[in-house]
């Protein structure tokens, strides 16, 4: 269950958003299904159906380019659906993976025509097999996990085969707000097609965050999207991938939610690609470390409170002491401890960042170089 966002930050825990006007608490979820997926092994693999089955899947990530969409004068806001629906459901795969004795099912979208697939990363985590079903196939086909990143919520798989329908991701800067967007996926893990609902972009950069796990830069939708949708495509007019969807806001006893989801936009999502890419085949990513306990502010004042600071790391050299407030990093403002976790999250060890911090009322700038991240 995931706290409720603050403007462009997930407060963790939660605070109140930097305005000063009431906090709203609403249950945020991440669309997987748990529903048992009927078609899976029932009855004979013949054929074909067999050879997928059988063929072991690459274990390494494909080197085609990914399709991006070139920018473009005119855009075009207004969708066709069933025209949409029947050109990226070639693209789309629901997913069903056994986790602790039980089946995790969601949506995949194909981005190379030899059988990777983008999903959600907590659609397979712990995952033991994973299987896929192709849309108008009714048999499963064995995938391999090639990389995850959990914190990003992403993770690569790849099936054996090639001459699949890759999707197209549009140009990041084409998305607008209000632009009319189509959310597909295997809603329940139902058999058959994909679902489609209509929509529009509701909002930008928006920030949901839980436990370690913070997601930003997120597009905002009021399409109609349900468990077993994680992982699936959110596509403009012209079909192409704006959003990989994630979760979805529920009511809560005191707060309602209607329509409202998520998605991880092209804008976040397409370097993540290439870096899962790059880990499948044997590039290890050094995970930042800081070294400071952080605190969101209650009194909806900026910056957020620095609780403690580990001796031996960056922070610690950095003269960073607890009680200063980091109000920026690299010049972005932050009012949230999501904003700075995420930050630190998306550099690696070795790199350099900025950081500005208020101390009895003076600014104070400086420069750390961050470390990897402990094992412990």
């Amino acid at each position: 269950m995931l706290p409720p966002p603050a403007p462009g930050v997930a407060p963790l825990p939660p605070a109140p958003p930097a305005s000063r006007r009431p906090r709203r608490a609403f249950l945020f979820v991440a669309l997987v299904a748990s529903v048992a997926w009927i078609a899976g092994l029932t009855g004979a693999l013949l054929g074909d159906q067999l050879s997928n089955w059988l063929d072991k899947p690459p274990s390494r990530a494909s080197d085609e380019p990914l399709n991006i969409a070139e920018p473009r004068d005119i855009i075009q806001t207004r969708v066709n659906v069933a025209e949409v629906a029947d050109y990226v459901a070639p693209s789309v795969v629901t997913i069903s993976a056994d986790v602790n004795g039980g089946t995790s099912l969601g949506t995949g979208v194909i981005i190379s025509t030899d059988g990777e697939i983008l999903t959600n990363a907590h659609v397979v985590e712990n995952a033991t097999e994973i299987r896929v079903r192709l849309a108008g196939e009714t048999e499963p086909r064995r995938v391999s996990l090639l990389a995850a990143d959990r914190g990003n919520d992403l993770a690569l798989l790849r099936m054996s085969g090639d001459g699949f329908e890759a999707a197209t991701f549009a140009d990041p800067g084409s998305i607008r707000l209000g632009d009319e967007v189509v959310a597909i996926g295997f809603a329940l893990g139902l058999d058959g097609e994909p679902s489609v609902t209509l929509g529009i972009v509701s909002a930008l950069n928006r920030s949901i965050g839980q436990s370690d796990v913070f997601l930003d830069g997120l597009i905002q939708t009021d399409a109609a999207i349900s468990s077993g949708n994680s992982g699936g495509p959110l596509v403009n007019a012209a079909g192409e991938v704006v959003g990989i969807n994630t979760a979805v806001a529920r009511d809560t006893s005191t707060t309602s939610a209607t329509n409202v989801g998520f998605a991880i936009s092209v804008t976040e999502a397409l370097p993540i690609v290439e870096a899962l890419r790059a880990q499948a085949d044997g590039a290890l990513r050094r995970e930042a470390y800081f070294g400071v306990g952080l605190e969101d502010r209650r009194d909806g004042g900026q910056g957020v409170i620095v609780t403690g600071v580990e001796a031996d790391t960056p922070a610690a050299a950095a003269g960073v002491v607890g009680g200063d407030l980091i109000v920026a990093v690299d010049g972005s403002t932050t009012d949230g401890s999501a904003g700075v976790i995420a930050a630190i999250r998306d550099r690696e060890a070795g790199d350099t960042i900025d950081i500005t911090l208020v101390r009895d009322g003076e600014s104070i700038e400086v420069t750390v170089e961050l470390i990897e991240r402990p094992d412990n």
